[in-house]
């Protein structure tokens, strides 16, 4: 079964950790190179002070910067997350956002380095908002890219 952006979104919705975590993917752009997550404060998901559980904040950032570039290169590609490291900036009740930007002229930067190079770990940061715009947290993501006939180090 070949696995499309809409497709991706539905299951991605439907996943338990997602479903029971309040997170919501908005969109997956049919080129994979945009993705916008949602997370909702509920009782089941805040901390003991009312505000955003920090775990929560966490999760709904965690696969799609592998995933955004897995289904476009995964022929000739393995590609995994690596690391993750999370900035608390500011506590808030409010609905946050995620938006993840993976441009055509990125991933070819990364294809061309891998001409050279067996693995790249590229690091991409991730802003996590609330509805006006404001910064509740910063996450930095890193991949492990190879060529499919480099074995993981």
């Amino acid at each position: 079964m070949k696995i499309t952006p809409k497709k991706l979104r539905v299951v991605l919705n439907l996943w338990f950790p997602f479903l029971f975590s309040g997170i919501k993917v908005l969109e997956i752009k049919s080129d994979w190179s945009y993705a916008k997550v949602r997370l909702r404060r509920r009782w089941y998901n805040q901390n003991a002070v009312g505000t955003h559980f920090g775990g929560s904040l966490f999760a709904m950032t965690d696969p799609f910067c592998m995933l955004l570039t897995l289904y476009r290169i995964k022929k000739t590609h393995i590609v995994w997350d690596k690391k993750a490291e999370i900035k608390f900036i500011k506590a808030t009740k409010k609905v946050v956002f995620a938006e993840f930007h993976i441009p055509e002229s990125m991933l070819q930067g990364w294809l061309e380095q891998l001409k050279t190079q067996d693995k790249i770990e590229p690091q991409l940061e991730v802003d996590i908002k609330d509805g006006d715009g404001i910064l509740i947290a910063k996450v930095w993501k890193t991949l492990y890219i190879a060529n499919k006939n480099t074995q993981k180090s």
